[in-house]
């Protein structure tokens, strides 16, 4: 089954057939190519997807991941990560090995099929040619012939007539002779012509045009078979993604069995417990009798005049109530300057607990919580200060590996001096050191109020406060913070409750120490020692070239910043000695404050 012999006369008809195939070759082309680009949108519409509900760095989400359904989530959208590479995958090999191989495969058969119907054209042109030529030795064989007839009839008819001259008679029978010989030189060159014509035409039908069009019917078969094993190498090209697939959805199935729904109950419990005992039952106060009617009338005073009051066990919390009401002021006390009575209100003893929680809610509702998380209620507290000393055990063991490091390499530059100078380390190595001395203290402090937390917890035997709930949802507020600090009798009368349990556990001291011990300003930013400053004054400081320190109030305009090394070490240094760095959300704190006391 040959085209050269079965389609010998069908050149046009071929030459359109193989521009067809060529169209369906770049047909497939065009398809695939459109199947990548729809692999391509559907992976990156997947990692957009994975990456939209990925959990964001330092933020509550984070925290949500410690539970085991969460975990399984954020596993899925990581294998959807994987599983969105796949079909970046099939995008890539079939642009490598079905597109990019069949467009080059076309171009090269555009050119083959070009080559061959050239071929084709010039074979047809030749035998037209020998046709034009054989129909011209024929049409002048016949006229030849024709006119050799009629210079024979002339010379009979002149031999024949009597009264035409010899002379006229021989001069028709030398025509007649000479058309003879042009015709029989006619016919032999007809004759020829025939001969070439007919071996150039069987040359071409048997055996130029088969030739050219057996390689047109192998190029189209070649065609035909090339689009065959596209078609299979689309269809290997996702069969062998399909393992990895399947792994990608082992995964997320093997995610979704991890699931433990009685942990996550657990974790539930480790993030809100309170580590407060539910409250008791109330007491019923009669206040039939005169006598414990009169004793309730009297309690106010007796509070005030003393200064202290017996603990009430029974008696509500009335959270609402401020622990000093606001009342006209006089015209001398709105002259009086805003420090004379912020220094008034910081000499009241009994106002010290409601002055720190209301420095605490203003730290919350700023976003910058107190140091020692005691916003937070003891379980929870406990479990923050446990972390802050395990990351600062952390950050110390940094800073030692780095000693060691260098201490080392301060011994091999002592034995080999040629390799560098044992004094360059010096420097760093003090700065290590004091970097660990620093983070052990903070070590030591953390540890020392978890100890006071966890020494708390199991001791807790006073009637649990029915307003404890008011650590978890309102301790932003200072008027929340102030009634958890100080009881309230039925009356409307404030009991020193919270005071009296201080004095049991923490040995007596003077106004001054506790507060400054106890309740130190709040940092608003940071700073960095520009230059040293040896503070020999009183009130100032002394800091080195370098040393950052923490920010508890700005400059006022008189050019000194009051900064803070540690719990024991404040003071003020000249602004222009440091750089400072305030928190945008502290540093309005002292304002606040000035507005609240007013």
């Amino acid at each position: 089954m040959s085209w050269g012999t079965e389609l010998w006369d069908q050149f046009d008809n071929l030459e359109k057939h193989t521009q067809w195939g060529i169209d369906v070759l770049e047909k497939y082309i065009k398809f695939v190519k459109e199947r990548t680009e729809i692999e391509l949108s559907y992976a990156k519409q997947l990692r957009n997807l994975s990456k939209k509900y990925q959990p964001k760095k330092n933020s509550k989400e984070e925290e949500e991941y410690r539970y085991t359904s969460t975990r399984a989530f954020l596993a899925t959208l990581n294998e959807m990560n994987d599983y969105a590479g796949q079909h970046e995958v099939i995008s890539e090999n079939m642009t490598s090995l079905i597109t990019g191989e069949l467009t080059r495969y076309v171009q090269e058969l555009k050119q083959e099929r070009k080559s061959h119907f050239h071929d084709g054209r010039k074979a047809q042109q030749h035998i037209e040619t020998c046709w034009k030529q054989l129909e011209a030795s024929k049409r002048r064989f016949e006229r030849d012939c024709k006119e050799a007839d009629r210079a024979q009839q002339y010379f009979e008819k002149m031999d024949a007539d009597i009264n035409v001259t010899k002379a006229d008679v021989e001069k028709a029978r030398q025509q007649a002779q000479l058309r003879h010989q042009m015709a029989e030189d006619s016919k032999a060159e007809y004759s020829s012509t025939l001969q070439k014509f007919n071996s150039e035409q069987h040359d071409h039908y048997y055996t130029h045009i088969p030739n050219i069009f057996q390689k047109i019917q192998e190029m189209e078969e070649r065609r035909i078979v090339k689009i065959g094993e596209s078609m299979k190498t689309f269809a290997e090209v996702d069969r062998q993604v399909i393992p990895i697939i399947g792994k990608c959805l082992d995964e997320i199935t093997k995610a979704a069995e991890s699931i433990d729904h009685k942990n996550d109950s657990q974790l539930v419990i480790e993030a809100f417990k309170s580590g407060f005992e539910p409250p008791g039952d109330i007491d019923f106060e009669d206040f039939t009798q005169p006598m414990k009617r009169t004793v309730s009338e009297s309690s106010l005073s007796n509070s005030r005049g003393e200064g202290k009051s017996e603990p009430k066990f029974g008696g509500k919390s009335k959270g609402k109530l401020w622990p000093f009401i606001k009342k006209n002021k006089s015209p001398k006390q709105q002259k009086e300057p805003l420090s004379h009575r912020f220094n008034e209100f910081m000499t009241s003893k009994p106002k010290i607990h409601c002055f720190r929680s209301l420095k605490r809610g203003l730290s919350l509702k700023l976003g910058a919580g107190p140091e020692d998380f005691s916003n937070l209620p003891p379980e929870q507290r406990r479990k923050k200060l446990q972390q802050k000393v395990d990351e600062l055990n952390k950050d110390i063991q940094k800073e030692m590996d780095q000693r060691d490091a260098l201490t080392k390499m301060k011994d091999v530059y002592i034995k080999n001096p040629q390799m560098g100078d044992a004094a360059s380390v010096d420097h760093r190595l003090a700065e290590l050191g004091q970097n660990i001395e620093k983070l052990r203290l903070e070590v030591q402090k953390f540890e020392g109020w978890l100890a006071e937390v966890e020494g708390r917890l199991p001791m807790r035997t006073e009637q649990p406060r029915r307003q404890s709930g008011l650590y978890e949802a309102q301790n932003t507020s200072a008027v929340n913070s102030c009634a958890q600090d100080r009881e309230s009798s039925p009356d409307g009368s404030y009991t020193e409750e919270q005071s009296q349990e201080t004095e049991m556990k923490v040995p007596a001291t003077d106004f001054d120490d506790e507060f400054d011990d106890e309740e130190p300003l709040p940092t608003i930013g940071t700073c960095k020692a520009l230059y040293t400053f040896e503070g020999q004054n009183e009130g100032t400081i002394s800091v080195a070239e370098g040393e950052m320190l923490y920010v508890i109030e700005e400059d006022k305009g008189d050019g000194w910043t009051r900064i803070r090394r540690n719990e024991d070490e404040e003071g003020y240094v000249p602004t222009s000695y440091v750089e400072v760095y305030l928190d945008k959300n502290a540093k309005d704190v002292y304002k606040s404050l000035q507005k609240i006391s007013e």
